[in-house]
């Protein structure tokens, strides 16, 4: 009976990291279950943050050592911040972080790397379809491939740590592809924020 649960746990894992290898991009013509509109692009558009360079939040600058707060906590509430955002969300099946959430995960990486005494907890999660197994490795996948991003960034090991809830912890109820957009995602929690 062991054999067999570790049988399938490692054929689950399989699919898991074999099927989240996706380079395509949505069709956007409506067949494929998202529509031409910027909600196939896996989840809530996000705005610009204006223009401005790393200053904004590297230290010394408005949000770093130097600024409001100590280590530039401040910025991690400050909704003008791009620190703000907090949430990275996914298209269905997947793990590449989609081109609109890169400057997100740039913000956070660079704020990071500026303090290393910050630490961060990317949970990963993903919408109720699949396995709970499949889920939870799903949800695995997605918060790795944004520490890989933040780590080529300058993060270190030490500052991130990985949860996978899977679907177990939904942002919104329901069964419909507004639900699932908003529940395919990766949330970076600090500690206090």
């Amino acid at each position: 009976m062991k054999v067999l649960k570790l049988a399938v746990l490692v054929i689950v894992a399989a699919l898991a990291f074999g099927g989240c290898s996706s380079k395509g991009k949505p069709k956007g013509d409506g067949t494929d279950g998202y529509g031409a509109d910027a909600a196939g692009a896996g989840g809530p558009e996000i705005g610009k943050y204006g223009e401005g360079s790393g200053d904004a939040y590297g230290s010394g600058g408005k949000y770093g050592a130097g600024g409001a707060g100590a280590g530039g906590d401040a910025a991690l509430d400050d909704p003008s911040s791009p620190l703000f955002k907090k949430v990275i969300y996914f298209q269905y099946d997947s793990s590449e972080v989609l081109p609109e959430y890169v400057s997100v995960v740039n913000a956070h990486a660079n704020f990071l790397a500026s303090n290393p005494g910050k630490t961060v907890t990317l949970e990963g999660h993903a919408d109720e379809r699949g396995s709970s197994e499949y889920n939870v490795a799903l949800g695995e996948q997605r918060a790795k491939s944004v520490a890989k991003m933040l780590k080529l960034q300058g993060v270190t090991d030490t500052q991130l740590q990985i949860v996978s809830f899977g679907e177990e912890k939904p942002a919104v109820s329901g069964h419909d592809e507004s639900a699932y957009q908003q529940n395919r995602r990766v949330e970076l929690a600090y500690p206090g924020h």
